[in-house]
C-alpha cells in the first residue's frame, strides 16, 4: 500500500528579483533536503536551479517566468510525498511521523497527542497535548525527545512517567 502523506520541506516567502525567483523559508534540515527532490506540490511546481541565501534558499521553478508570478505564489507550501523521503536509520525519525501519534506513559496512562515537534538548540523536544476534560481542550507539556523520557515511539509515543507533568 502506498503512502500518500505529504511533507512539508519549505515554503516560498517571496520573489527575489525580477526574473521569477523566489525565497524560500526551509523546514528541512539543508537545502540538500531539497536538492532531492526534482517537483513539488504533486508536480505542480518542477525545480530548474536552486542556490543557499542567508535565510534558506533562492530557487528557480520552471513554471514561474516573472516576479508577479513569483508574488502570487508568496506563502505556498512545497510538499513532497512521505514515500519520496530517504529512508532512516535506527533511532531516527522525521517530525512529521511523529505529530498526531498517540501518546502513553509507561504506567499506562493516556496522554493524548503528539502535536509539535521543536528544536530550541539543546534537542528536540515534543509537545504533548493531554485528552480534553469537560469539553475544553487539555494542557499541554514538552519533553524531551531522548532515551530517557521517550524510551519507545512507532505507532505511538511511550513517555516515561516520571517526565509527565
Amino acid at each position: 500500500m502506498t503512502n500518500t502523506r505529504t511533507v512539508t520541506l519549505a515554503a516560498i516567502s517571496g520573489a527575489h528579483g525580477v526574473t521569477g525567483e523566489v525565497r524560500l523559508k526551509l523546514f528541512a534540515e539543508s537545502i540538500d533536503s531539497i536538492k532531492l527532490h526534482k517537483s513539488f506540490n504533486d508536480g505542480a511546481l518542477t525545480l530548474k536551479s536552486l542556490r543557499p541565501n542567508k535565510d534558506g534558499a533562492i530557487v528557480r521553478f520552471n513554471e514561474i517566468t516573472d516576479r508577479n508570478m513569483a508574488e502570487k505564489l508568496r506563502s505556498t507550501l512545497l510538499t513532497v510525498p512521505r514515500d519520496a523521503l530517504p529512508v532512516l536509520g535506527e533511532g531516527e525519525y522525521y517530525f512529521s511521523d511523529l505529530l498526531g501519534l498517540p501518546c502513553v506513559s509507561t504506567d499506562g496512562a493516556d496522554l493524548g497527542a503528539c502535536v509539535s515537534v521543536e528544536n530550541f538548540g539543546a534537542g528536540d523536544v515534543l509537545e504533548i497535548q493531554l485528552p480534553p476534560t469537560d469539553g475544553k481542550p487539555g494542557k499541554k507539556f514538552m519533553v524531551p525527545m531522548n532515551t530517557q523520557a521517550v524510551p519507545e515511539w512507532g505507532e505511538q509515543i511511550v513517555i516515561d512517567a516520571a517526565f509527565v507533568v
